[in-house]
């Protein structure tokens, strides 16, 4: 008889079906490392604007960089049942594109539990800083393709997205 596939439980969702907090108190403090990425895409003349530094609000690309790096050191608040973190980097890069800005940041801890969620918290707080500061010039811009691209460390080891 072949063995049935072992199913996956949620880690946060006890047996009776009650979320809760994982216990991590078990876990070995290692170092782990999240890479998080997304999108956002815009109009010719948001993109024009801010290339030439005409946004009314300021410089939405360094602000952007600040909000996400200050998101991934307060992702607990944000998220209900993540577990504080001892951030020991965090940055935030947007690169240029044709369409807009790509968002990367990257998160690095020594905890008994990951910060992929650090990650792409500070991927989605730049994206939308980028929209609040440049919405006068175009309210139609797209925040999207924010994933997971990358994390070490822990139990499960090395991920990397699909190229």
């Amino acid at each position: 008889m072949p063995s049935r596939p072992r199913r996956r439980t949620l880690s946060h969702v006890d047996p009776t079906g009650t979320v809760r907090m994982v216990d991590v108190s078990g876990k070995d403090v290692t170092a782990r490392e999240a890479v998080a990425g997304g999108r956002i895409t815009m109009s010719r003349e948001a993109i024009r604007q801010i290339r030439a530094g005409k946004i009314k609000k300021g410089d939405p690309l360094q602000t952007a960089r600040l909000a996400g790096i200050m998101a991934a050191k307060r992702t607990a608040e944000l998220i209900p049942l993540c577990h504080p973190l001892p951030i020991t980097f965090a940055d935030v890069t947007l690169t240029e594109r044709k369409d807009g800005y790509a968002i990367e940041a990257r998160v690095r801890t020594s905890a008994q539990t990951g910060v992929e969620m650090e990650a792409l918290t500070a991927v989605s707080v730049a994206a939308l800083t980028i929209y609040d500061m440049v919405k006068a010039v175009d309210k139609a811009m797209v925040i999207g393709e924010v994933r997971l691209l990358e994390k070490r460390g822990g139990r499960s080891g090395h991920y990397t997205v699909n190229p």
